[in-house]
């Protein structure tokens, strides 16, 4: 059965026929764009006119996303901004280590068990005067619950006095560099990286991998998908044991579930060459809406967190230098077998030093193992440099920049961090398409809202959250950014034959608007509403979560 769907405007990503009035659908993939007229041409069909007043744009796909979000939407919110939840309330943003201890303590007393822990996410003390929460601060919600609160980076997390104790940690003489000690000789509560997150968090209301969806939130993060024309997304860190990867095949096979997701094993806990087998045998496990087999190496930890690996001169603050997370003949090991058996690699890298690594480390691997084809992506890569484009442009790196960044903390890289220099070049998307290198862009949902018209808004204006331009220089058009949430984003991940555009033979995914991106002014990108997404042909209407 063949359906016609009309639109307002069909922008179509095909510069063979850039613009349409009609899309021709049949077993959710497209047959045709066009005319009326031109698309009759298919045979006996339905028209459906429920999009006449809507444009339409091929599905926006999310780059690099972590599907946990559903699931932490169950945490306590304790981000700085406001943020919508998955069933479309908006939760204010709190301001002030009192305002997190407020709303922690409203969980607190709705609680019956003085034991159970509680855990609070997208937290940033880098908004907050002090600059920094302790585990003190956190005993004035309870001194006989755990509390823990992951960090917005992911990468950082505060914990009670209790959790530690639980942990085992509350003790002098730790030498850890994820351990921060205060004046007393104890850890402050601050835990850096997941050698340290994952024991205590595990005592302070997060599961054993704190990255790990489950049914609920999965179903819920979907809903955030439709709610911002997201067809494709990723869960770019997961460790995919048998009992997650049964949850993702079979929550994505249900015929209400609007999303195909693609899911990359972290490589934290395993020898390389248990990655690879592992991630070989899930190849085979692999199905159209839970895509299996590929890696994601996280080299650094995260800017804002001081965590990240940069290159001289170091942090504007002074800050000591941050921690890798994986050794270099660890990376190449990885990266060698994968070249060896054809599975793509995404690396994250916040600093350019972790970014030096990644690129070192392929050009030796690509020495050994040659390949015309790899796309091994850089995921952040907000330091890169144009020296380090044109080495990657060489090897075949693709880049998937973190456009958001601008707006949460340029104004903190700014003061902070980088300092003014390196922070008007973060995230350069002008320098990477001036060097050929395919570009993606995203918001690391949870990390920051899952929005592709909000990410191409921040890689257009480059606006910080206190209304600045930063780094006019690195500003691309509107189409570009369209190009980047769109084929660009598919073609990182490998799918560019299938998605990103809306073209004979692809598959019939689409996001509906309430107006025409290209036609907008570049700063209302982000207000251009989302009616819901067409996924393999699936109507799924944001109004109707």
């Amino acid at each position: 059965m063949i359906t016609i769907y009309s639109a307002k405007k069909i922008v179509t990503m095909n510069p063979a026929r850039p613009e349409a009035t009609h899309v021709a659908v049949r077993d959710g993939r497209i047959i045709g764009t066009g005319a009326l007229a031109e698309l009759e041409g298919f045979g006996a069909g339905t028209l459906d006119d429920r999009f006449a007043n809507k444009v339409i744009m091929p599905g926006f796909i999310e780059g690099h996303s972590h599907a946990v979000e559903g699931k932490w939407w169950r945490y306590v919110y304790c981000g700085f901004f406001d943020r919508m939840d998955p069933h479309g309330k908006v939760w204010s943003g709190v301001e002030t280590i009192d305002a997190v201890v407020e709303r922690l303590k409203q969980r607190d007393e709705a609680m019956t068990d003085p034991e159970t822990p509680i855990a609070g996410w997208s937290i940033d003390p880098i908004y907050f005067a002090e600059k920094q929460l302790t585990r003190k601060d956190l005993d004035r919600v309870s001194t006989k619950r755990p509390i823990g609160i992951m960090h917005a980076s992911g990468h950082i997390m505060n914990v009670n006095t209790r959790a530690l104790e639980l942990a085992g940690f509350l003790r002098e003489g730790i030498d850890n560099g994820g351990l921060p000690l205060g004046d007393d000789g104890l850890p402050t509560g601050e835990l850096r990286g997941p050698d340290v997150m994952m024991p205590v968090g595990a005592h302070a209301g997060f599961d054993s991998n704190m990255l790990d969806f489950d049914e609920p939130g999965l179903l819920d993060f979907g809903k955030l998908c439709v709610r911002t024309g997201v067809t494709t997304a990723t869960d770019l860190a997961a460790r995919l044991t048998d009992e997650i990867v049964g949850i993702g095949i079979d929550v994505t096979s249900r015929d209400n579930f609007p999303v195909r997701l693609s899911a990359y094993r972290f490589h934290h806990g395993l020898t390389p060459k248990e990655l690879v087998r592992q991630v070989m045998n899930l190849t085979e496990k692999s199905t159209d809406r839970f895509r299996l087999g590929r890696i994601k190496i996280v080299a650094d930890g995260s800017i804002q967190g001081f965590t990240a690996r940069i290159n001289p001169p170091g942090y504007y603050n002074g800050a000591p230098n941050g921690l890798w997370y994986i050794a270099p003949e660890q990376m190449l090991e990885i990266y060698e077998l994968a070249l060896q058996n054809n599975i793509q690699v995404h690396t994250h890298t916040n600093g350019d030093e972790a970014t030096d690594l990644a690129i070192d480390m392929l050009e030796k691997a690509l020495q050994k193992f040659p390949s015309n084809d790899h796309r091994f992506t850089i995921q952040h890569g907000q330091l890169v440099n144009a020296a380090q484009f044109r080495r990657m442009a060489k090897l075949g790196f693709c880049v998937n920049h973190f456009a958001n960044h601008h707006f949460y903390w340029g104004d903190e890289h700014y003061q902070f961090t980088v300092g003014p220099e390196r922070a008007e070049r973060m995230n350069p998307c002008r320098t990477a398409l001036d060097n050929n290198i395919p570009l993606a862009i995203h918001s690391d949902a949870p990390i920051t809202p899952i929005g592709p018209l909000f990410t191409a808004w921040c890689a257009v204006n480059r606006i910080t959250g206190s209304g600045r331009v930063q780094g006019h220089h690195e500003r691309i058009t509107v189409d570009e950014a369209l190009y980047a949430i769109t084929m660009g984003a598919a073609y990182t991940l490998q799918m560019d034959h299938e998605i990103g555009s809306i073209e004979a033979g692809k598959r019939a995914d689409f996001a509906v608007l309430e107006d025409d991106p290209t036609e907008a002014e570049p700063f209302a990108l982000r207000d251009i509403g989302v009616w819901g997404t067409v996924q393999d042909g699936r109507v799924f209407d944001a109004s109707q979560l």
